[in-house]
Formats: structure tokens, C-alpha cells, sequence
């Protein structure tokens, strides 16, 4: 891939020095070199966490969890973030951090000579560009409803299908919704880390979690709510193995999968933000925290959701239409439903534009360390390109909505399996293997950057599991997510 741009000649040995002399608070700025980095520690975890926090915590995670059994599924989800998740985000953070550089250099920084493994980095590009070009339009949907709401379209005088198929089937009103994200993305990200990406997803963040208390709050005291509380809190493990919905090993693949989305871990993305930070603190703590922040909210929004399905008689397992159909038919009915469908929306679309700002951000940090550019010209550069990158998912639900391919769906689900079963699964095995293995950067190097500074340190005694189980488990949810495309092209479905 080239944008006509001077290939600028990294020097291995000065990127590693440079990340050697990086030792200052976490606080810094900048470092030695001028590079940018974040103000504090709070905006580090906090844009991680954005990063990681979307619409795999407010939107896929509570329909997924309503039809695969409630409490006992969140509980599988949970095993899998502290088993599978903790572990490659701290492999991704102590990557960007140990090469000072985003996946564009990292690899050739700290690879063995004469490895190829350099040969990722264009492989975690293509998974991040992949990402916006369906995210970007989703994130748009959540724009339009939370305008929609604002403007009282969900007042009980118009059918909310029919506002939704006539949303999505326009092309105009979806590409002006996907282009107002895409440009307010990348204005936040153009004006810097500090200025730009850290303080607006700080505002974010912080108006996020406050939003979700208040709606939590409201939703738990709905007369009628204790039976979905019941459902989301209270585990029930025939619900597992006795699902109407899914078999015992699908339904621990989409735990698996679900835990790995959350973190959008094994692109990349996640190693940008590690690349901005010091070591004064070890990077297993910080995973963790970023973990919990990420569990918290898809816990919170599982919280504002069930109680209220329970309350109006809806059921929890209505599917991707949940947030979009059957919600704002449940805002409907309580009183102040508008207040309570305006700050819904709000919040849903606040943690969308945070996940596409943070991926923004690791593209930009990828195009202007691999070509030595600024960062203006980066965002010059890449802003069209996604936009047009973003034009076939606008298009696949009018325009081109004939397109559909055998056992797996529309444009927007052949973007979305790219992604989730192949781009993510293979990303993340790939980083096990250079952080674990003598013929990549090693254990012994991986370990030594990730306890660097105060805090949780790395369990030793996990090397085993990592090296073999986390490997074992990735490959699980590759192989079975291609399992039901299979059956179908070869006539066994």
C-alpha cells in the first residue's frame, strides 16, 4: 500500500534507545524524541477503555446475552475476559510501549534480525481500516436515533420499524450520517493527543459512566423489573447446556468471541495508546483496569436493558434489533419515555464515537510513523480514504442490498466476519506468538517491559497457558466461526 508518500528509513537501534530513555511520569507529555503522549495516567486508561468500550458492550453484548442465558453467559464472558483478554492486552501494551512506536515500527524495532514479522503491520492496518468501514455507519445509526429521539420521532405516532428500514434504506440520509462521524472523528484526533483525543473522550468517558448510573438507577426501579434483575443477575447454568437459541460449544464461541470484541484486541489498536505511556506502572494492572472499566459498562448497559424488557413484557432475546426496534418501543411506555430515550441514545452514541476516535487515532499514529508525516497531512490522507472505505456498508441496505453471500449475510456482515473471525482471531494469535516464542520478541523480553514501574505484576506462573492455552483457545474461536460459513458452501447446512 502506497499514498505516493517517502518511505521514511527507521532506524531500529534509535527507536529502541528512544524507548529506553522514555522514564519519566506517566504524566509526560512528550518524550525525549517530541513524540506526543497523554497528560496523565486517568487519560490513558480512560481512552484505552474508550477504545475498547462500543457497540460489542451496549449493543452485541445484551442481545447475545439475553439469548444465550442471561447471568450464567455473563459469567462465561467474564472467565474469558480474565483468561484470553487481560493477557493479549497486555501483550499489545507492552509492544507499543517497549518499541515507543505504534504497530507501523514496533515490529521492525523489536523483532529478531533478519524476522519477518515486521510483515504484521499491514495486517494490523487492513483489521483497523476493515473496523471503520462498517463502525463508522453503525455509529452513524446511533447519531440519527439519538436525533430522532431529540426531535420526538419516538413519540408513539410513528411505527419504529418503518423509521428504521427508512433510515437505513436512504443512502443520502446514511452516507450524511457516516460522513458527520467520520469528520468529527478525525477533527478531534487532528487536534492532538492531549488537546484533541484526550480531552474529548475524557469529557466523554466521564458523561458516559454518569448517564449509565442514572438510567442504571431508573430502570432497576421499573415496577415489573425484578424478573429481568433476576434473569441478568441470578445464574442459570441449564440455561447453557438447555438453550433454545444455541448449542452448549456455540454458545461458549461467542463468549470467547464476544470477550476478544470487547477489548478490540488484535489489530493494534490497543498497542497505539501503550506506545503513549512511561514505565512507571506494570502493564498488567493497567489491563486489568481497562478490563473493568469495559466489563463495568457492558454490565451497566445489561442493567438498563433487562429490567426494562421484563417491565414492558419484551423479550431479552429479541436479537441486533434490541437497541434499534425493540427499546424504543419500551421508551415509549414509561413515563418521561422521551428524557429517558434522549439519554439513552446519547450515551449508546457516545461510546460509538469513542471506539471510532481511539481507531482513528492508532491509524493516524501508524500513517505518520510509517512515513514520517505530520499529523494534519495524516488526517488529509486518511479521512477520504475512509469515507470511501465506509461506502459499501452505507450502500448494502439500499443501493446494493441484492449483494449477499452464501452463510454469511449482507455487505455489513461480510465486513463484520472479515473482522470478527478471521482479522481479530489471527491478530491476536500472531501477538502471542512474537511476545512467547524464541523465533519473535520472547517471553523473557515481553515480561521484563510489561513489570516495569509499581503495580500487578505478570504471573509467571501463567507462561504455560499463555504460550499454549491462550493459542489453543484462539484457534477454537477461529475454527468455529468459520464452521456454520462451511456447512453452507458445501451444501450441509
Amino acid at each position: 500500500m502506497s499514498f505516493g508518500i517517502t518511505v521514511f528509513v527507521f532506524d531500529r537501534k534509535a527507536a529502541c534507545m528512544a524507548s529506553q530513555n522514555t522514564t519519566g511520569n506517566t504524566g509526560s507529555s512528550v518524550d525525549g524524541q517530541g513524540r506526543e503522549g497523554f497528560s496523565s495516567r486517568l487519560g490513558f486508561l480512560l481512552i484505552s477503555a474508550g477504545c475498547a468500550i462500543g457497540l460489542g458492550n451496549i449493543w452485541r453484548f445484551p442481545f447475545i446475552t439475553g439469548q444465550y442465558g442471561g447471568a450464567a453467559f455473563v459469567l462465561m464472558i467474564l472467565l474469558f475476559l480474565v483468561v484470553l483478554g487481560v493477557p493479549l492486552l497486555v501483550m499489545e501494551f507492552s509492544v507499543g510501549r517497549a518499541s515507543h512506536r505504534s504497530t507501523a515500527r514496533s515490529f521492525d524495532a523489536l523483532e529478531p534480525r533478519g524476522s519477518k514479522w515486521h510483515c504484521f503491520k499491514w495486517f494490523t492496518l487492513v483489521g483497523n481500516y476493515v473496523l471503520m468501514m462498517f463502525y463508522t455507519s453503525v455509529c452513524g445509526w446511533m447519531v440519527a436515533y439519538l436525533f430522532k429521539t431529540g426531535i420526538g420521532t419516538f413519540d408513539g405516532t410513528h411505527d419504529i420499524p418503518t423509521v428504521f428500514s427508512s433510515m437505513i434504506g436512504d443512502p443520502i440520509e446514511m452516507a450524511g450520517w457516516m460522513l458527520l462521524v467520520t469528520l468529527l472523528g478525525f477533527a478531534i484526533c487532528a487536534a492532538g493527543v492531549q488537546k484533541g483525543v484526550e480531552r474529548i473522550t475524557k469529557v466523554m468517558m466521564a458523561a458516559l459512566f454518569v448517564l449509565m448510573a442514572v438510567l442504571c438507577v431508573h430502570s432497576c426501579l421499573l415496577e415489573g423489573g425484578q424478573e429481568g434483575l433476576e434473569f441478568y443477575l441470578l445464574p442459570n447454568f441449564d440455561n447453557l447446556f438447555n438453550n433454545p437459541n444455541a448449542s452448549f460449544p456455540q454458545i461458549v464461541y461467542a463468549a470467547m468471541s464476544q470477550a476478544m470484541f470487547m477489548l478490540s484486541i488484535g489489530v493494534g489498536s490497543m498497542s497505539i495508546f501503550g506506545s503513549y505511556v512511561t514505565r512507571d506502572r506494570k502493564l498488567t494492572g493497567e489491563a486489568v483496569n481497562v478490563a473493568l472499566l469495559d466489563a463495568l459498562v457492558a454490565i451497566m448497559a445489561g442493567l438498563i436493558i433487562f429490567p426494562a424488557c421484563f417491565a414492558y413484557g419484551i423479550s431479552p432475546d429479541a436479537g441486533p434489533g434490541l437497541v434499534f426496534l425493540t427499546l424504543p418501543t419500551v421508551f415509549e411506555q414509561m413515563p418521561l419515555g422521551h428524557l429517558w430515550s434522549t439519554l439513552f441514545f446519547l450515551f449508546v452514541a457516545a461510546a460509538a464515537l469513542s471506539s471510532v476516535i481511539a481507531v482513528f487515532e492508532a491509524i493516524l499514529r501508524f500513517t505518520m510513523d510509517q512515513w514520517d508525516i505530520s499529523r494534519k497531512r495524516a488526517v488529509a490522507i486518511n479521512a477520504p480514504i475512509l469515507v470511501l472505505l465506509s461506502l459499501p456498508c452505507v450502500f448494502g441496505y439500499n443501493i446494493w442490498s441484492d449483494f449477499l453471500v452464501p452463510g454469511i449475510g449482507d455487505v455489513q456482515s461480510l465486513e463484520d466476519f472479515i473482522l470478527s473471525n478471521n482479522i481479530l482471531p489471527i491478530g491476536c494469535l500472531l501477538f502471542v506468538l512474537f511476545c512467547t516464542t524464541k523465533r519473535g520478541w520472547g517471553w523473557d523480553k515481553f515480561m521484563a517491559e510489561a513489570d516495569r514501574g509499581e503495580g500487578i505484576a505478570f504471573p509467571r506462573w501463567t507462561r504455560l497457558w499463555v504460550k499454549y492455552g491462550v493459542p489453543a483457545l484462539i484457534l477454537i474461536v477461529f475454527f468455529t466461526g468459520w464452521a456454520p460459513t462451511m456447512q453452507t458452501w458445501l451444501g450441509l447446512a
